[in-house]
């Protein structure tokens, strides 16, 4: 990201694991290079994973469908990539250019 989008966005991670789970998650991150420089949050309750309607009805355990939004300041989810495959993210490029489309330049 510039300067100008650190500035103006926010990165969260947000999980169904325990703290204590996301924090070997960072470790085995940062073994094979930085560690993350944004928080992984625990919703075990899915509180906000339901609010955004992410859970995996397939799922016994409750695992939410990987997802990445871009929501406005305004809590409005603008752009939004849901993948029933954990392996299948979106690339860095698609998710610039909804930030970029966000703040008003795309």
């Amino acid at each position: 990201m510039s300067e100008l989008q650190k500035q103006d966005t926010e990165i969260l991670a947000v999980s169904i694991d325990p703290p204590a789970d996301l924090q070997r998650a960072i470790d085995r991150i940062a073994r094979n290079g930085p560690a993350p420089a944004f928080p992984f949050l625990s919703d075990p309750g899915h509180r906000v994973i339901g609010r955004y309607g992410l859970l995996n009805p397939g799922n016994a355990r409750g695992i939410p469908h990987p997802t990445t939004l871009v929501i406005d300041r305004q809590g409005v989810v603008r752009w939004k990539f849901i993948e029933v495959n954990y392996r299948i993210r979106p690339t860095n490029e698609m998710v610039l250019e909804a930030l970029e489309a966000v703040r008003g330049g795309g």
